[in-house]
């Protein structure tokens, strides 16, 4: 029996979809259907039903299915202990992160990455909305909410830290600001509320709702540049706003948010070499920034 036959087999049994198992596994979505049809022929046995949700296993299948995954923790004991001394690790992995985080701090790290380990391929989804693992749109997903169940492994990546921030300019043409009561007078750019993806970006209504805010966005980079240009007053991530020369504090440590990263993957995921290499180096990077995440230090 092929070995590489059963990874495919054992992917579309995760994924579902021919699209999302051929994105897992780096190639053609035709690859997949032609190496599931090969295994099913060598073992006389129909493994998959098509519907119109995706594919589902049929009793062949889900008989086959805790042999082959246990051929594969077997195999991926030895590729990670081989990628351990090497730089042979290959495959894709895509990453789905908050879209500050993702452009600002995690793009330049994974960089190392993939000088690390030059046949790994990364995927940077970083964009203004929630990824979600139940549709398949990534394999490891930076988020601001703990789901609170789903078979998933989940650790707590990092707190940050958000302040307030300002132009010079801004602050030199408008009235001072000395504590909290007198931001209610100021100009504010901040989320379009109604289209916010988490409950955590709810910030606003934490210092005292303003009486104007002045430009809205999806994106925290767009509200960082905005800010930067005389727009109002922003709420942003120290890691971004700490290392921008145009912007500057406004209270300071008087007003501060504190937020969570909590990183997530699929359970049937976790002793892929791939996976737990770049699932590791998260954790790493993470840790040997946390001044910068949690406003001490510039990164």
């Amino acid at each position: 029996m092929d070995w590489d036959n059963l990874r495919y087999f054992l992917e579309l049994s995760r994924a579902g979809k021919l699209t999302a198992a051929a994105r897992r596994l780096g190639v053609d979505h035709t690859t997949v259907a032609r190496r599931v049809q090969a295994l099913e022929k060598s073992l006389d046995a129909q493994l998959f039903l098509r519907g119109t949700a995706g594919y589902s296993l049929t009793e062949a299948g889900r008989d086959l299915l805790p042999q082959a995954e246990a051929m594969e923790s077997a195999f991926s004991a030895i590729e990670q202990a081989k990628a351990e001394h090497s730089d042979t690790l290959s495959g894709q992995v895509r990453i789905g992160v908050t879209e500050g985080y993702g452009s600002l701090v995690l793009a330049p790290q994974l960089a190392e990455l993939t000088q690390r380990y030059p046949h790994l391929g990364i995927d940077l989804l970083a964009v203004p909305r929630m990824v979600h693992l139940s549709r398949h749109e990534a394999d490891i997903v930076i988020t601001l909410e703990r789901p609170e169940r789903g078979p998933f492994i989940i650790t707590k990546l990092s707190d940050y830290v958000l302040r307030l921030y300002a132009s010079a300019g801004y602050l030199a043409q408008h009235a001072p600001i000395q504590s909290r009561e007198d931001l209610r007078e100021h100009a504010f750019v901040s989320y379009i509320e109604d289209l916010l993806y988490s409950k955590e970006l709810f910030y606003l209504d934490e210092i005292g709702r303003p009486r104007h805010v002045a430009l809205r966005s999806t994106s925290i980079i767009a509200q960082q540049q905005a800010c930067a240009a005389g727009a109002g007053i922003a709420i942003l991530p120290s890691f971004a706003a700490d290392t921008d020369p145009r912007l500057q504090p406004v209270l300071g440590e008087q007003v501060e948010f504190t937020r969570t990263f909590w990183m997530l993957m699929p359970i049937e995921l976790k002793d892929i070499a791939r996976m737990k290499t770049t699932w590791n180096f998260l954790r790493e990077m993470a840790a040997a920034n946390q001044g910068r995440l949690l406003g001490r230090q510039p990164g």
